[in-house]
């Protein structure tokens, strides 16, 4: 006999979640040039600290799957919408500083709209960004639309839209 799939939940989008090296400069850069606001804090959280689950594994590799971790964790409010989370861990020793790339599995960036992406350009290059060129869409249902891809002051990838 099989079980009974649940019924779909409904989803709505919440936060994206980056792993950083510095959680404090990161999030003091997307609050003074985004405009982002800190909603709250966490951490630093030791599996070391708390006790284990009773299977025996520690809370970290129960709950993040990251076992032996110390995580501290800001949460930002990005757009009235959209929250930005940021995770710094500094165990397990072994974690790598590596980002990926587009192009590389877990590759990922953050996308925005903007009313003018070359304004923005000009903005996010004054305060560290490093721009791309420009996309200039001129055929099919983007018709007329502006991307471009950006590199933070720490190489995480942006996208800004219009």
């Amino acid at each position: 006999m099989t079980e009974a799939i649940p019924p779909r939940p409904h989803f709505a989008a919440d936060h994206v979640s980056w792993t950083v090296a510095d959680a404090d400069a990161v999030a003091r850069f997307y609050i003074d040039v985004f405009g982002a606001s800190e909603l709250f804090r966490m951490g630093p959280i030791d599996a070391a600290d708390i006790p284990p689950m009773p299977d025996g594994r520690d809370w970290m590799a129960a709950h993040v799957n990251v076992p032996g971790a110390r995580l501290t964790l800001i949460m930002l409010r990005l757009t009235e919408t959209f929250n930005f989370q940021l995770v710094q861990y500094d165990k397990p020793d072994d974690r790598s500083a590596a980002l990926p790339r587009n192009c590389d599995a877990g590759g990922h960036h953050l996308g925005l709209r903007v009313d003018d992406v070359p304004a923005a350009a000009a903005y996010l290059a004054a305060h560290g960004c490093t721009a791309m060129e420009i996309i200039e869409i001129s055929e099919g249902p983007l018709a007329g639309k502006k991307n471009l891809y950006l590199l933070d002051p720490w190489g995480h990838q942006l996208e800004i839209v219009d």
